[in-house]
């Protein structure tokens, strides 16, 4: 089976062996994500679809922020459809304008979609939210200490800081687990759901 490890990983751990660059970490996962194996990666979409589920039912949030995936990140939708019909309302992010917080818009699976000014999925009809009380926020990459390394927008880590602070749920798969240092600004996540 063909993993997602951007350098050879640390057999003990899974982890990266060395703390590296943030910009080359997020080109070497990109890549690595890329070259992921779609069936394995199907497999693993299910069994973080199952957790979120299970997640949800105990914290039965009645909004969630949901994400649309970039190439590579965990296809959620199947999940996303059930928690639909359970009665969890859904909203997707959508960029406002650069160095901001990010804003939400109400999503029902299955709705019209568009590609907003930086390539991402928005709902075609914008029907905005506040902040939901828990988001589902996608990883690039995280560390052991919960904080995630995302593309470098800063976009989440924006809209963590206010407060009420929302309940941040991450999802990565267990193998874009690396090392780097959290900067300052950054928030952990509360969080962090993968295939395993």
């Amino acid at each position: 089976m063909r993993g997602c490890g951007a350098t050879a990983p640390n057999a003990q751990t899974g982890t990266m062996d060395a703390t590296i660059d943030k910009a080359a970490l997020r080109t070497a996962l990109k890549l690595a994500l890329a070259q992921l194996d779609p069936v394995q990666k199907a497999g693993w979409d299910g069994a973080i679809g199952a957790a979120v589920l299970a997640w949800a039912e105990r914290v039965r949030p009645a909004t969630l922020a949901v994400y649309w995936p970039l190439p590579g990140e965990p296809d959620l939708s199947a999940a996303y459809a059930q928690l639909a019909a359970r009665g969890v309302r859904l909203a997707l992010p959508v960029v406002l304008e650069r160095h901001a917080a990010l804003g939400f818009a109400e999503w029902t699976p299955g709705e019209a979609m568009l590609a907003d000014r930086m390539g991402v999925a928005v709902p075609a009809e914008r029907r905005m939210l506040a902040r939901p009380p828990a988001l589902l926020i996608p990883c690039l990459g995280f560390n052991a200490q919960r904080y995630r390394l995302g593309y470098g927008g800063g976009f989440y880590d924006r809209t963590l800081e206010a407060e009420p602070r929302a309940l941040a749920v991450g999802v990565a798969y267990r193998c874009q687990q690396a090392q780097f240092a959290g900067a300052p600004h950054d928030v952990a996540l509360d969080l962090l759901i993968t295939e395993a």
